[in-house]
């Protein structure tokens, strides 16, 4: 065992004083050490029930004849953080999460590993962690909020950030915007619809790092303190069997969680962080995998926001292993925590609403959820959700209107300056230019609560999964890069098409070499964290990573 390198032998009688000095007995030292990655806080909704769960997996760990060490990480609450300086933190923390882990892994030796968490870059970032050190480790994904409730019909965040933009048209008030912000967020978990959090807890599922059922199960319920115990059994057998994360994260598993994304229509965000794992765990993912793994696999889930169903209806469906038998012949094999196959877990999957989860051959779209694209504003590529996009917008051009930042942006919509047709260009707000690649809720919901309805939004920023519209991120190369985004002038024509997965600046190549001659990327001047972030961190397009 790995911990034997701190607790075996006379000369580890050191280590096995300060041990004892925890309580650890003579007949736990020789057995597995197991450590607990907990993101508990009381500053993220979807973490404050963590504490709980942990308990529950510190419960499993020792009736699977383990001994558990729990250690806490930092969560950062993008919602909170959201619509001002405080978003271009929430990328690099993912990082941060990442290299806490290694360092608690690494530096005591663990056996093996669970980790507890939920929302957007804790989930990937402990992923990231589990693929860099490579030993027997199972996440608990802390489970969705329930809906919220106003009016006899359910809500969720992204109403209360599309209220401002309804408050702003003159459409609401401000007191019928506090009723429905008080409403909203009911209590414990990740916010209720598809948005990132919840997609990752689907992909991580069907990955085959987490149990089956696990994604869906709503934080409240009793059966996500029954799974987390199951875990913490179950990764005492990952470590007797010898089975390391590797072992679990390959190709054919990424593979696989992509299918599971564009059959939901899950978050753009979801692109930048397999990219991520996939290079944690040495796996060559690519984003043509995504476009080709999305020619095949339908939409088949309209889930919010684009669609009306939250992820409780998901759960009430049948969760993640109904997903997976409705395309099972689309799948490859691959192993799972659970000790069964992929292919065994979608067999046992059971179809209990046919309007959440929609036949192969009666799909919301005939094409998966999420698309990229490629041309001369975006050579090295863009994301968009297209399930979140009426089609009447799948094709369009336009002038552009340019804005270095979101706030500047957000002052333009907010103050009516955008007219319909425009296409809103929102850069140096990439990996590197941000810094932080901060997500653009904000803006998005605005456009839809004034009304907009022919508006096109490009970034090198990044959207919240609680983004619905025409609305395309992650343009790399990045502005702050020398990226073609940074050469758009106010009035360029733009022209967008999901169908053909084109992105183009209509500008004559002659004049776009007498831009890029006269161009002066704006630099920022930055302090801490964000000037080592901004650094280090690679493009978009291959998960903004540090190098």
């Amino acid at each position: 065992m790995r911990s034997d390198l701190v607790k075996k032998g006379y000369p580890r009688a050191p280590n096995r004083s300060l041990l004892r000095a925890l309580g650890v007995t003579d007949r736990e030292m020789d057995r597995p050490f197991i450590g607990i990655a907990n993101a508990y806080n009381t500053v993220v909704p979807g973490h404050i029930h963590l504490r709980s769960l942990t308990e529950r997996v510190k419960e499993g760990v020792a009736a699977g004849g383990g001994v558990p060490f729990e250690f806490g990480v930092i969560g950062i609450c993008d919602g909170i953080a959201m619509g001002h300086t405080g978003m271009r933190y929430s990328l690099p923390s993912r990082e941060n999460i990442a290299d806490a882990i290694e360092l608690m892994v690494e530096a005591h030796r663990f056996d093996g590993l669970v980790c507890v968490g939920t929302c957007d870059k804790i989930v990937p970032g402990m992923l990231m962690a589990a693929a860099r050190c490579d030993i027997p480790a199972i996440m608990v994904t802390g489970g969705p909020m329930l809906p919220g409730s106003l009016g006899g019909r359910d809500i969720s965040l992204t109403d209360v950030f599309e209220g401002v933009g309804a408050v702003a048209a003159g459409k609401m008030s401000e007191e019928e915007l506090h009723n429905l912000e008080c409403a909203a967020m009911p209590g414990c978990g990740s916010c209720q619809g598809l948005y990132t959090a919840n997609t990752m807890a689907c992909m991580t599922e069907a990955m085959g790092m987490s149990l089956p059922g696990c994604a869906a199960i709503p934080a409240v319920d009793a059966a996500k303190l029954r799974i987390a115990e199951e875990s913490g059994e179950e990764v005492l057998r990952l470590v007797r069997d010898g089975v390391t994360a590797r072992r679990i994260i390959t190709h054919e598993a990424l593979k696989n969680a992509v299918r599971v994304d564009m059959a939901l229509g899950g978050s753009t965000n979801t692109v930048l962080h397999l990219m991520a794992i996939a290079t944690e765990a040495g796996v060559p993912l690519s984003l043509d995998d995504f476009n080709a793994i999305g020619d095949v696999v339908p939409h088949i889930s309209h889930m919010q926001p684009g669609g009306p169903h939250s992820m409780l209806a998901l759960h009430r469906a049948g969760g993640i292993p109904a997903v997976l038998h409705e395309f099972a012949d689309l799948l490859e094999d691959s192993p799972t925590v659970s000790g069964k196959g992929i292919l065994e877990v979608a067999a046992t999957g059971r179809i209990l609403d046919r309007q959440v989860i929609r036949p192969l051959d009666d799909p919301v779209h005939a094409a998966g959820g999420l698309r990229i694209l490629h041309g001369s504003l975006a050579p090295a590529g863009a994301v968009v959700k297209c399930a979140a996009i009426d089609e009447a917008m799948w094709r369009h051009t336009g002038p552009a209107r340019v804005y270095d930042g979101e706030d500047r942006a957000m002052a333009a919509i907010l103050g009516r300056e955008i007219n319909e047709g425009d296409v809103v260009v929102i850069r140096y707000e990439g990996p590197r230019g941000g810094p932080g690649m901060p997500e653009m809720l904000s803006p998005t919901s605005a456009l839809v609560g004034l009304g907009y309805q022919k508006v096109v939004l490009i970034t090198d920023g990044r959207f919240s999964g609680g983004t619905r519209g025409p609305c395309i991120g992650h343009v790399a190369p990045e502005a702050a890069s020398g990226g073609p985004i940074g050469l758009v002038a106010e009035g360029d024509e733009i022209r967008v098409d999901l169908y053909e997965r084109t992105i183009d600046l209509l500008v004559d190549t002659r004049e776009i070499e007498r831009r890029k001659k006269a161009l002066k990327p704006i630099e920022k001047d930055l302090s801490g964290i964000l000037r080592r972030y901004a650094a280090s961190v690679g493009g978009a397009d291959t998960g903004a990573v540090q190098r």
